[in-house]
């Protein structure tokens, strides 16, 4: 799947709607193979990233563990120090 789409489950604070919607659009980018759409399929597109980010949102909100809320600063880290070493030159 495409490497930018986090997952969004169980972190305390749960994920925001920007954040359903961001990998939502990540996703319909990914499916149709276009970053931008033509105007023609605009509509389309943003339909089907509103269709996704509500079946997201209500994934998350349904969604039940016994595992303890992941950190997002602890998760983001590793992240941020591989993207600094790749961004260095």
């Amino acid at each position: 799947m495409c490497r930018s789409i986090r997952s969004l489950h169980n972190f305390e604070p749960p994920a925001t709607d920007e954040e359903v919607h961001a990998a939502a659009l990540q996703y319909v980018r990914k499916v149709s193979g276009s970053t931008k759409p033509s105007r023609a399929n605009a509509e389309a597109f943003e339909r089907a990233v509103d269709g996704v980010a509500r079946a997201t949102a209500e994934l998350l909100d349904e969604l039940v563990t016994s595992a303890p809320p992941r950190d997002r600063e602890l998760e983001a880290a590793p992240r941020r120090e591989l993207a600094a070493k790749r961004y260095a030159a």
